[in-house]
């Protein structure tokens, strides 16, 4: 009997053993869940009980308690590991110390029902909550509850004055395509007196002063620049306003008709971009046709420059355009900066040779076949060309030195009546001041009555950026040693004009 019971105490030795193992197995599977990953009990198999449902875990290394407890994710949520990542604490940190910051300066409170605009996970509003401000919720376009909710910036899915804090981070407002949606938005959504806080990644004058006509019933409360969090964001600007009471317009309307409307003084940010600008060319060149294809190559775009993204509209008024290939085509579509923007093309020709050529453009480019003048008005033109450019057909397909329309000066030459339009008056109602405006201007010698009448109605305050050529009696490319006798201007007298333009604040390129 004594080898029966050797073997019989043999077996409950390798049994106790593989109990104690299997135990020890899943302490430390416990101890693991609980203390590395910040998951609850009732999230995995090898737990032995339930814990109340209100109670989250410290993340080791962070001072916020993980996402991952029992009232915020279910088991089967696949973002889990998200909610543990370095990433996602890194983000909570931040925004944990920029809310705590707004805190302590009175723009936020534990009581603030608050809303984050368009954030993805929601690191924002879990900070937001972590911090004491419990009734907390974000949107976007896919929901990440229960954090984040279904909605976009430009159309937020609440109630008139919902919330007391608007927060949007992540230079969420820089990359909107609709930001003034965007910012009319957030005006209707928060309480009067309410406190928006915006985070972008642009930090030039021109675009912060873009951005506050967008928010045009709020009033500046402070501006921050900030070290971010992540390599997509390395700095940030942190943007704080506070809703009026009142609701006022001082940016993104018309410029109104009447005697005071009429008047307009262009913004200092925009006169510091003058500065900035490529010299003009003050002597004037024997041979203009290469003088403009070098000073391409120094223009100084505004668009590269500063950031355009707070705009409402992008807008190119080519005035005097030709054929689509002679500049849409050939430059603006291709060489300017658009940051990319999509521009609305408008195409001003009198010129009916052309207006064929923009039938298939019509998605793109809108054509107003007529020519512009400081009144409405029909005007008769003669058509004259410039020595050596008999082959109109040929040249008018490459988009150059075809022949121009001129007002009528003698009884010989072609003979046109053109529907003039009030271009000044045609700008203010088309435009607002929220708009990125570029012009381009070839009016054949037009120039010296419209930049005088865009300046008289004030509409030359709408236009950001203009490109003009200025028609003088200048050297010829086809008769060596002769002017041109279209013209009566002298070079000096261009000169003269861009300077002016130039002084009143006004970014203007010699074009030729």
């Amino acid at each position: 009997m004594e080898p029966a019971t050797g073997k019989s105490s043999l077996f409950r030795n390798i049994l106790a053993r593989a109990l104690i193992f299997g135990v020890l197995i899943m302490v430390f599977r416990f101890a693991y869940v609980v203390s590395i990953t910040g998951e609850s009990c009732t999230l995995s198999s090898f737990c032995f009980f339930s814990l109340p449902q209100n109670l989250n875990f410290i993340v080791p290394g962070a001072s916020v308690s993980a996402i991952v407890g029992n009232d915020a994710v279910s088991r089967s949520d696949p973002r889990r590991d998200l909610y543990t990542s370095k990433e996602w604490i890194r983000a909570v940190h931040f925004y944990s110390s920029v809310f705590q910051d707004l805190i302590s300066e009175g723009l936020l409170s534990p009581h603030s029902k608050s809303l984050c605009v368009e954030t993805p996970l929601g690191q924002e509003v879990f900070a937001l909550k972590e911090i004491g401000v419990e009734n907390s919720i974000g949107i976007f376009k896919k929901a990440a509850k229960p954090l984040v909710v279904k909605g976009e910036g430009h159309q937020i899915p609440f109630d008139d004055n919902s919330f007391d804090f608007i927060f949007s981070g992540g230079a969420r407002l820089d990359t909107s395509a609709r930001p003034a949606d965007f910012a009319s938005e957030i005006a209707r959504t928060l309480k009067p007196e309410g406190f928006v806080v915006v985070h972008v990644k642009a930090n030039d004058t021109y675009s912060f002063n873009s951005l506050l006509d967008l928010f045009s019933s709020f009033n500046l409360v402070k501006t921050i620049d900030m070290a971010g969090f992540d390599s997509l964001m390395p700095y940030i600007r942190e943007i704080v306003l506070r809703k009026d009471t009142v609701i006022r317009n001082h940016g993104g309307g018309k410029i109104p008709d009447g005697i005071s409307g009429n008047k307009c003084s262009v913004p200092g940010h925009k006169r510091e971009l003058v500065q900035k600008a490529e010299p003009l060319i003050e002597e004037e060149p024997l041979k203009p046709w290469i003088t403009l294809k070098r000073n391409i190559n120094n223009v100084k775009y505004l668009p590269s420059m500063v950031d355009i993204s707070f705009k409402n509209r992008y807008v190119y008024v080519d005035v005097g355009a030709r054929s689509y290939g002679s500049s849409i085509g050939s430059w603006f579509r291709k060489q300017y900066p658009k940051q990319n923007k999509t521009f609305h093309v408008y195409a001003i020709e009198a010129d009916k040779t052309f207006h064929q050529q923009y039938e298939s453009k019509k998605k793109t480019v809108t054509l107003l076949p007529y020519a512009a003048w400081v009144k409405n008005e029909t005007l008769r033109f003669e058509i004259n060309r410039d020595p050596g450019q008999e082959e109109v057909d040929e040249l008018k397909d490459k988009g150059r030195g075809m022949g121009r329309i001129q007002p009528v000066k003698s009884s010989g030459g072609e003979v046109d009546e053109i529907q003039g339009f009030d271009f000044a008056e045609w700008l203010k109602n088309t435009v607002t001041e929220s708009d990125f405006v570029v012009m381009k201007m070839d009016v054949e010698g037009t120039e010296f009555d419209l930049i005088p009448r865009l300046f008289k109605t004030g509409a030359i305050c709408l236009i950001d950026e203009i490109f003009l050529e200025c028609h003088y009696n200048r050297w010829q490319r086809c008769c060596p040693g002769q002017r041109s006798a279209k013209y009566e201007k002298t070079y000096g007298q261009c000169l003269q004009l861009f300077t002016s333009l130039r002084e009143s604040g006004v970014l203007v390129h010699q074009w030729w």
